[in-house]
């Protein structure tokens, strides 16, 4: 059973109804909470809406990017939501089960890998410059900023569900590193 969110759940209506079905987002719980500060909620559905639908990167990559931040970040309501649309996006199951150790698995292009080396980067507190390399070379500026943005906005959804007390009860696969079943740094 999952605890009471630490804020009051906002009914939404008049044109935050409007924002959110523009964003293509149901009025869930993160939603609800948020809208607590309307000018605020409205700006994450903006940025959020932006990051998922008018991306040009591969959203099947980004969704493997929410994902992975979810893992890490042991964020169950993070992990709950994007795994459908993981699926959606056309990630293949064994992927994401294979996320946890996906430094050793065959089943990742080269701009996947370099993607989730970005997430994982960020979230243990440094990018290091053989990342941001490998990433523009690999991706145009505005595609590599896409990238930067997406995992930067869902490398700060779990901190904040995590504040507002918002988890679902799903289970998430805890990553490991890549050949033995130490957890990762930051676990």
């Amino acid at each position: 059973m999952t605890a009471a969110p630490s804020l009051p759940l906002i009914e939404l209506d008049g044109p935050l109804t409007t924002v959110l079905t523009e964003a293509g987002a149901t009025p869930a719980d993160l939603y609800r909470v948020l809208a607590n500060q309307p000018v605020l909620l409205e700006g994450w559905l903006r940025l959020a809406g932006a990051l998922r639908n008018g991306a040009r990167t591969s959203r099947a990559t980004r969704e493997l990017m929410i994902l992975r931040a979810a893992q890490l970040m042991n964020a169950s309501y993070q992990w709950r939501d994007h795994r459908e649309m993981a699926r959606v996006a056309g990630v293949a199951d064994g992927a994401v089960q294979a996320l946890a150790h996906w430094q050793a698995s065959d089943l990742f292009d080269v701009e996947q890998r370099t993607a989730l080396a970005l997430v994982d980067a960020m979230i243990q507190g440094h990018v290091p410059q053989e990342v941001l390399l490998e990433l523009t070379e690999r991706f145009s500026a505005s595609d590599a900023l896409e990238l930067i943005l997406t995992a930067g906005f869902y490398c700060m959804v779990p901190r904040v569900l995590d504040a507002l007390r918002l988890s679902a009860d799903v289970e998430v696969p805890r990553p490991f590193s890549n050949n033995n079943d130490t957890p990762i740094k930051g676990d």
